[in-house]
């Protein structure tokens, strides 16, 4: 049955339908069943909550760091307390597995913990001045309205990433969720007008993608626009928001490599590398795309890691025991089959894997493909898959390596794995990533900045450094 939330717009503290009185179906990726019809709202919807953001800016910003944090608090336990009901919604949605789903809820609800600790640590400064009748001042101040625009890839955990620190230091939010996955925004905003949230604080535009976000870019009201999601987008963000200068935090694309030296463990290897690139179905911004292994434990390393990919289960993310759910929609997946058909076109060999999953459901499902003989003009060596296919390819020295791994645009994620430290710093030093890895590729925490360099974004999101893209340093100079 389908559930009817046309009432999924959500402004100045109030739920409200789509003027034009549209809606659009949310599917089931699994199913491709129609699960829910969400307002299918756009430009005048945007207005209207960019308004509301606006007005409520100056009450919020003018409470102390201590009353916004008490509200995060709360929004923190409340979603805990609603952790297994919103996992469930996230897998509909989405179609990760349900332990999956369950992590992010749990991931996400952190983001509230920490940033209701970090709402009150916004330090200024007192500068010592060179002219005695001088005093001067450094005061952080939050830098108004924020448009947050999230991925479908990971719909909970991406939006309290953003809008946490946003409100912990006192800024307002126009939320644009990915038209993939609208519910799981939809609960936490929920969540968050429970906690006590005042009204405009938080505003939700579901429905047409290009004219909410034209809107948040086009209007002087959004000082800053935070973004994850692909580079082509990224790009056309920041040309967009050049007539008002605004501001932009954009966590980009990703084309990690995952390098695997002589002397590292190779079972904590081979499951951490197979943790890395079949976490959400190979749907992820820092998962492993590349993976060199060193000539001399190249063998035994695949060996390894098929005998564990062969073990992985595709199917429903609800049903118990699955590893691997759908790929969220038929570009995804056919994007996926580009890649593999040009790999094996180039002399790429399937080891394992290498095609749709034909089960007993109608959704976009891939088998967990490994390659090898990779060569470097293939299509998985140079773009992100974002897909379960993962090319092994051979290097026989550390320089030689590095320069490969460094060899791209992308600039996310990078990891290693090695027992040496000497080399674990030295390599670390080296790579060209915003995030490294050594043998750890779950990175990604609430209390550390998480951003890439190169076209993977600019800024950060987590740690003390999330609440700094979302406060301006004002200078007080004073004459005594």
């Amino acid at each position: 049955m389908i559930e009817t939330l046309v009432k999924s717009i959500f402004i100045d503290g109030k739920w409200h339908t789509a003027e034009s009185d549209k809606t659009e179906a949310v599917y089931n990726p699994a199913t491709l069943e129609a699960i829910a019809e969400v307002a299918y709202g756009g430009e005048e919807e945007t207005n209207k909550a960019i308004q509301s953001a606006h007005n409520a800016f100056y009450t919020w910003s003018e409470m102390t760091g201590r009353e916004r944090s008490k509200i995060l608090y709360k929004a923190h336990e409340l979603m805990l307390e609603e952790t297994d009901r919103l996992a469930e919604i996230l897998t509909t949605e989405q179609g990760k597995p349900l332990n999956e789903a369950t992590g992010e809820i749990k991931g996400a609800a952190n983001f509230l913990l920490w940033y209701a600790e970090e709402a009150s640590r916004s330090y200024g400064e007192w500068l010592p001045s060179s002219i005695k009748s001088k005093r001067m001042l450094v005061i952080p101040q939050p830098i108004g309205v924020v448009g947050a625009i999230t991925p479908w890839n990971f719909p909970a955990s991406m939006i309290t990433r953003k809008i946490a620190p946003a409100l912990a230091a006192g800024c307002t939010v126009v939320l644009k969720p990915a038209p993939e996955t609208p519910l799981s925004a939809i609960e936490i905003v929920k969540i968050l007008e429970r906690a006590g949230l005042p009204n405009g604080v938080v505003n939700l535009v579901t429905g047409n993608a290009e004219a909410i976000g034209s809107t948040l870019l086009t209007s002087k009201d959004v000082r800053l626009i935070t973004f994850t999601g692909s580079t082509k987008v990224g790009k056309y963000l920041m040309r967009e928001s050049a007539d008002h200068v605004k501001k932009l935090s954009l966590e980009l694309g990703g084309h990690a490599p995952i390098v695997v030296f002589d002397d590292a463990d190779m079972e904590k290897a081979t499951t951490l590398a197979l943790a890395s690139k079949f976490r959400n179905n190979g749907q992820t911004c820092i998962c492993a795309n590349r993976l060199y292994v060193h000539e001399s434990v190249q063998e035994r390393f695949t060996k390894l890691l098929t005998e564990k990919v062969q073990e992985l289960h595709v199917g429903y993310g609800l049903d118990e025991g699955t590893d691997l759910g759908p790929l969220i929609n038929q570009q995804a997946s056919q994007k996926v089959q580009a890649h593999l058909d040009d790999a094996v076109e180039k002399g790429a060999q399937i080891v394992c894997g290498g095609k749709r999953w034909n089960g007993d459901l109608n959704g976009y499902f891939f088998h967990p493909t490994i390659l090898s003989k990779i060569t470097d003009d293939m299509l998985v060596m140079n773009e992100e898959t974002f897909g379960p296919i993962i090319p092994i390819q051979p290097f026989s020295d550390e320089e030689s390596v590095i320069n490969k791994a460094n060899d791209t645009d992308y600039g996310l994620a990078a990891y290693i794995f090695t027992e040496n430290t000497s080399r674990a710093i030295r390599v670390s030093e080296k790579l060209e990533y915003g995030i490294v890895g050594v043998n750890d590729v779950f990175p990604a925490v609430a209390e550390a900045p998480f951003g890439g360099i190169k076209q993977s974004g600019i800024g950060k999101e987590g740690g003390h450094h999330g609440m700094h893209e979302f406060l301006e340093m004002k200078f007080v100079s004073m004459g005594i």
